[in-house]
């Protein structure tokens, strides 16, 4: 069996509609994670969700909203995630909307290259 090596996710729950600076926010926190070195980021859609605010949002092709929930997963060490973390506090404390921000235990069974 392999040597499994320890990690860390960052998982940052929002809306699309959230902004910094600006620009979409998971658009700015995951090019900002390219930037500081995080070895990667995945940035799911959701169907329906609803956190602190109980306002229910769901993507429908009726809907005239365009409003639905994103969930971040950011995986890499936990000095690197702490140090992600860190730095991006202080810009989701300044965010007016509400999110949640979980970091849990993982461990990094293959990690494998694609072609360029």
């Amino acid at each position: 069996m392999k040597t499994l090596k320890q990690a860390k996710i960052l998982r940052i729950y929002l809306s699309n509609t959230d902004k910094i600076a600006h620009q979409e926010a998971y658009e700015y926190l995951a090019y900002l994670a390219k930037k500081e070195g995080l070895a990667g980021v995945t940035v799911l859609k959701g169907i329906m969700g609803y956190g602190v605010s109980c306002k229910v949002s769901s993507e429908r092709f009726w809907s005239v909203s365009e409003k639905y929930p994103v969930r971040m997963e950011f995986v890499d060490s936990e000095a690197k995630i702490t140090e992600f973390v860190n730095k991006i506090e202080p810009i989701i404390d300044k965010m007016p909307k509400g999110c949640l921000v979980t970091i849990q235990d993982t461990e990094i069974l293959i990690t494998k290259k694609g072609d360029i």
